[in-house]
């Protein structure tokens, strides 16, 4: 489970300050060098579940649809799998 941040990214850093587990980094630190774009560690990013009722970075974000979730994708772990304790849920 993680969120995604486009490019449209305006990387003003909101997102980094925002997030709780910090998975997130600048261009700088982006492993993919994508020069203005900042980067999300799939491995870390929880979505913010018992943080926060969405992810914390799409609310600070002042781009519209900068950062997205709610996508399932095949079988990565996904927000509403997520028990209130950070657990998986056996999705059906």
């Amino acid at each position: 489970m993680s969120v995604k941040i486009t490019d449209i990214c305006i990387a003003c850093g909101a997102c980094i300050d925002e997030c709780p587990v910090e998975a997130i980094v600048d261009d700088d630190d982006n492993p993919n060098a994508d020069a203005g774009i900042y980067y999300v560690y799939g491995d870390k990013c929880v979505e913010c579940v018992s943080h926060h009722d969405e992810p914390a970075c799409a609310t600070a974000c002042p781009t519209e649809g900068c950062i997205v979730w709610g996508e399932i994708v095949g079988d990565q772990p996904h927000r509403d799998g997520v028990k209130r304790d950070g657990s998986q849920a056996v999705v059906e």
